[in-house]
């Protein structure tokens, strides 16, 4: 198994942390950190957030973690057994939108933001694969607020690769690195600062 570590604190053109089955791009100040600040109290003011439910074996479990699904009106969005039903875009969220939009060369529909109030809140392993996500599309995950650690795992030989997240950072996760990995925010109890995710994607329309 082979474990590899990305502290990419100062990187100011797009890397590559990870290219085999699938390809995770990281590109640190995307954002400057003025820019973050402003942009972090607009989205955890002005948007609906509320607990996340989940299924888990069997059982109905809301998190201390809170979410906001954002998308196009014919984008609902199920996972883990919970359909979220798109809030309307802000004039913020489109202009962020855009931007990564131009950076990826891909168009999206949705967002589902994360907040996390400390490192205490994470995400296990999982991959972004439900039936809803256009698989032809890339994944983009834009990070404002508390530094946090960020790690994939091959589903197959188990090798893992891991970055720190900083704030106004942009990773962006290409097709078919969903097929083949995993991936998970891993918890600390070194962060106690709030982070907000935006993960950008591509609802297939039902319409």
């Amino acid at each position: 198994m082979q474990n590899q570590l990305f502290d990419l604190l100062s990187t100011p053109e797009p890397i590559v942390i990870l290219a085999k089955d699938g390809q995770a791009e990281y590109l640190n100040n995307f954002y400057a950190v003025d820019e973050c600040h402003d942009l972090f109290q607009n989205l955890f003011c002005s948007l609906p957030w509320e607990s996340d439910q989940i299924i888990l074996f069997g059982k109905l479990v809301t998190t201390s973690r809170k979410v906001v699904w954002v998308a196009d009106p014919e984008c609902p969005y199920t996972y883990s057994g919970i359909q979220k039903t798109p809030h309307t875009w802000t004039n913020e969220l489109l202009q962020i939108k855009h931007k990564i939009e131009q950076a990826t060369g891909h168009s999206y529909n949705s967002c589902l933001l994360n907040l996390y109030h400390t490192g205490n809140e994470g995400m296990g392993w999982h991959s972004d694969n439900e039936r809803e996500l256009d698989s032809t599309s890339s994944i983009a995950s834009l990070s404002l607020g508390a530094r946090r650690k960020f790690a994939f795992r091959h589903k197959q030989d188990k090798r893992t690769t891991s970055v720190f997240l900083e704030n106004g950072s942009l990773l962006i996760m290409r097709p078919p690195i969903q097929e083949y990995w995993n991936h998970s925010l891993l918890k600390t109890k070194t962060v106690m600062s709030p982070r907000i995710n935006l993960t950008f994607r591509k609802i297939l329309s039902r319409i």
